[in-house]
């Protein structure tokens, strides 16, 4: 196979823009670990006036991605932020207007190997997210796991992420004056793992909680599609029933996130690495679906707004599909 290097007069602009998507692909994959590790070499070395400040400080602040999280404007308006965004580059597109008087629960498809669309249009201020919905703070939910990581929670809580947990969803869907945006990628770890190129397998059949918590705080319901998302790397091939896709189920069952081994391009050449293609994202925000309070829902009503969720989603799919280069016979496959 031949190598295919990047040139060498690469302008300014578009290296900047591949060092800040790098430095993100190595947050996900490193940053955790590393603030572990910093805190175990400080318990090693017993350099207690450090860690047990922190260690006393984590314990009382412990519920605090659950209850909206702290978020930062500085760490949102890093200038890091606007090359990653242009790298791609992201889009977000609105078709529907929304009332600020109301609070929203976006259900974000599909996951992708490392959900760039929903990292860059919801935990940056880079996005067009504040003028094209005014008046909305938007707050991404992301698996508790990352947050029982000392030192990484604090980071990622910066940008505006907060715990996926019932409990966490429900205090952003509580605020009396309206305002909120959850933002749920609802095929979650397990769907990562189908994020094939060409692929539009969304895990959504068995996901009904974010219909019955819609239904107890009357949040509406928005479908939104991120087109490309699926585009930006590729996987070792893992079908179901190969021995390959058994370890990383029963791995992603123990953990609580998957493993896709997955591959794209290099810093310095085109071929292989785990830089993600500059594939163009377009993140589109759906027609908000009306939902009326019920503080008790039945498993008939969850059943019903479930299936028109599922419906609305098709059609967002369906009336934008030809827009970003996706043919005519190709549909979304519900698991």
């Amino acid at each position: 196979m031949k190598v295919e290097f990047a040139p060498l007069n690469i302008p300014l602009a578009r290296r900047l823009q591949t060092a800040a998507v790098l430095q993100w692909v190595l947050s996900f994959l490193l940053l955790a670990q590393v603030c572990i590790g910093i805190i175990v070499i400080l318990i090693i070395y017993n350099c207690w006036f450090l860690y047990v400040p922190y260690m006393t400080w984590l314990y009382f602040d412990w519920s605090t991605p659950e209850q909206g999280g702290r978020r930062s404007k500085w760490v949102r308006s890093w200038t890091v932020w606007k090359y990653f965004k242009d790298y791609f580059p992201i889009h977000l597109i609105k078709t529907w207007d929304l009332d600020p008087s109301h609070n929203y629960i976006f259900g974000f498809h599909p996951h992708g190997v490392l959900v760039a669309g929903a990292f860059g249009n919801f935990c940056t201020n880079y996005s067009d997210f504040e003028e094209l919905f005014p008046g909305f703070t938007a707050y991404l939910h992301v698996l508790p796991f990352w947050f029982r990581c000392p030192l990484f929670r604090e980071y990622l809580m910066t940008s505006g992420s907060v715990s996926v947990s019932k409990k966490s969803v429900s205090h952003v869907l509580s605020k009396e004056e309206g305002g909120n945006i959850s933002v749920i990628v609802l095929g979650g770890a397990e769907e990562s793992l189908d994020a094939h190129p060409g692929k539009f397998t969304l895990f959504i059949r068995q996901r009904k909680g974010f219909v019955k918590i819609a239904l107890t705080h009357g949040a509406s319901l928005v479908p939104v599609f991120s087109f490309g998302e699926n585009e930006l790397f590729k996987q070792v091939n893992n079908p179901e029933g190969s021995w390959l896709r058994t370890v990383q189920e029963k791995l992603q069952k123990v953990m609580g996130f998957a493993l896709p081994l997955f591959h794209a391009r290099g810093i310095f050449q085109y071929n292989f690495g785990l830089m993600p293609y500059r594939k163009p994202i377009h993140t589109v925000v759906g027609r908000p679906i009306p939902v009326h309070q019920t503080l008790h829902p039945s498993p008939e009503q969850i059943e019903e707004l479930h299936q028109t969720y599922m419906e609305e989603l098709r059609k967002l799919f369906e009336a934008h599909k030809r827009k970003y280069g996706i043919p005519e016979h190709e549909t979304l496959i519900f698991k």
